[in-house]
């Protein structure tokens, strides 16, 4: 009993201490926004050229599967970071010193999770019911069959994506950056472990693939499909969830799933999961003790004596003299603009911290680049290319927020005019460098158009790294947009999402270069607020 008081109090206090943020007010944001595109028609849900009358099946259903399928991708981002708030704000110090096993931990940190990702679930439930009362074209309100696919489709997605995250926190590697490019490709994973065995066995499901259907989606249509062959033998088995495109059209009358032992069991084998993925990460939980963290040690185990020295002859110079630590000014004639140098300190900054096979990997794409063809260095190789340095981009504009070096940078004289531009300078070179090869290869072919589009993406880019680093403080919000935005734009050529430029037909130079202006616009703003209020 005593157990269960403190974790609801654990849980509790991890709640209330999101719900304060301004980030969950964005959260739910997200979930109204995604809830009227469903309800305005632009999240489509098809079936050749088919698509359900808005009843209460359809409209729950519609939910249920946008929920699991689109929020759980970023209700990962939103959630992630627990375990570190803990240790930046020292609470987790605190927690190490009570008699709490480290499962016990994890398994709070889970349920906090769990519990921010239900509430985005839960305006799901509410604009069901506002889409079911003002939209449907069947207005007979059926509680269950409205509400039954988010209760069993995105509820057990969305505790699988909130232990997951604890999960991804507490292993060294993917707690940081790259665990939260690694997340988008693990979620395009998941889905399609669902939606393949659904497409091989012709329609239909086995027993043993409820249990790998992630999202529902799969455990549905095979449903659907059966009812529209009613009604359309001539069914060619296309079916796709988008957002945006033509609405179908043609209609079908869809009553709901018919749920059973089986499929239900499946969808709550999805909790147990999720607790199997909680307790999995107190395994890899190092428990707030820095003497566990090998890296850390490594990094505090140098400066600590040369410190202590210095700073006692410090002590004693001061005493023998208290006139040497009086600080002179400077005179007029040292304070000149030095930008060049700042670029190059900031370009030290970005590139510090990895290993010599990253350069390897780098130079190899380069080299790649430069000795490919033309329209290979343009495709996949130069993908490779600018999502490499992707952990560098995202520094930008948050690492003051990260290191709290805000108030040292933002005194400096001249900081917005010098400071800032340097930084995107910065991440401009590493762009260019990263494909330095293919701009090579746009040069020797006279290519004007793809040099242009090149040039355009290089400064896109850092631009939008540095306005999200700047208006959020961290480096999260870069790095999921731009690993998504890297993958269904650039990778599939999306005309108006590829910011490359360097496929002709789906390139839109002009559009990025506003786009960039408008965000270098933004991290103006931003940056002389904090200069003003810091």
């Amino acid at each position: 009993m005593k157990r269960g008081r403190v974790l609801w109090h654990l849980v509790k206090a991890d709640f209330l201490g999101r719900v304060r943020r301004t980030s969950f007010l964005v959260t739910l944001a997200f979930a109204v926004f995604l809830g009227y595109q469903t309800f305005a028609g632009h999240v489509v849900l098809r079936l050749d050229d088919y698509r359900g009358v808005y009843n209460s099946a359809w409209v729950g259903a519609l939910m249920g599967v946008v929920t699991s399928s689109f929020l759980t991708l970023v209700g990962f981002y939103i959630v992630k970071g627990a375990i570190l708030r803990d240790e930046t704000t020292r609470v987790g110090q605190i927690l190490a010193a009570t008699p709490m096993s480290k499962s016990f931990y994890t398994l709070a940190k889970f349920l906090g999770n769990f519990a921010v990702l239900a509430a985005m679930v839960l305006v799901m439930a509410g604009a069901a019911l506002c889409m079911q009362m003002f939209r449907a074209e069947d207005r007979a309100l059926h509680l269950w069959t409205l509400l039954s696919p988010l209760l069993l489709y995105a509820l057990p997605a969305m505790a699988f994506v909130a232990a997951l995250a604890v999960l991804f926190e507490t292993l060294p590697v993917l707690r940081g950056g790259v665990g939260n490019v690694a997340w988008f490709f693990l979620w395009t994973g998941l889905l399609a472990a669902g939606i393949g065995p659904a497409v091989t066995h012709g329609g239909s499901l086995t027993r043993a693939d409820y249990f790998h259907d992630f999202s529902g989606l799969p455990t549905m249509v095979v449903q659907m499909r059966t009812a529209l062959l009613k009604v359309d033998p001539g069914f060619q088995d296309g079916i796709s969830l988008s957002i945006g495109g033509k609405p179908p059209q043609h209609r079908f009358v869809w009553t709901g799933i018919r749920w059973d032992s089986v499929q239900v069991a499946a969808r709550l084998t999805w909790f147990a999961y999720a607790i199997a993925a909680a307790l999995l990460a107190s395994l890899f939980f190092h428990r707030f003790d820095p003497a566990r963290e090998r890296f850390a040690r490594k990094q505090q185990e140098a400066p600590d004596r040369p410190a202590v020295q210095e700073l006692a002859a410090a002590r004693e110079l001061v005493r023998s003299d208290p006139w040497a630590g009086r600080l002179t000014p400077l005179p007029p004639a040292s304070v000149k603009n030095r930008f060049f140098s700042v670029v190059v300190a900031e370009l030290r900054l970005m590139l510090q911290g990895h290993r010599w096979w990253w350069y390897a990997v780098a130079g190899g794409l380069i080299v790649a680049c430069l000795a490919a063809p033309l329209s290979a260095s343009s495709g996949g190789i130069i993908l490779a290319a600018w999502i490499w340095p992707i952990l560098i981009w995202s520094q930008m504009g948050s690492r003051e927020a990260r290191y709290a070096t805000g108030s040292l940078i933002f005194s400096a004289p001249h900081a917005l005019q010098r400071q800032l531009p340097a930084v995107w300078v910065a991440g401009v070179l590493v762009t260019l460098a990263a494909g330095g090869g293919l701009a090579i290869r746009l040069l020797i072919a006279r290519d004007l158009h793809g040099l242009a589009g090149f040039v355009v993406a290089a400064c896109f880019i850092p631009s939008l790294a540095l306005a999200l680093g700047v208006w959020s403080g961290s480096s999260k919000s870069f790095e999921a947009l731009y690993t998504v935005w890297w993958y269904t734009g650039a990778a599939h050529h999306i005309s108006g999402l590829d910011f490359t430029g360097t496929v002709a037909a789906s390139s839109r130079p002009g559009i990025y270069l506003l786009l960039t202006v408008m965000l270098l616009a933004a991290c103006w703003m931003r940056r002389r607020t904090q200069l003003a209020y810091a």
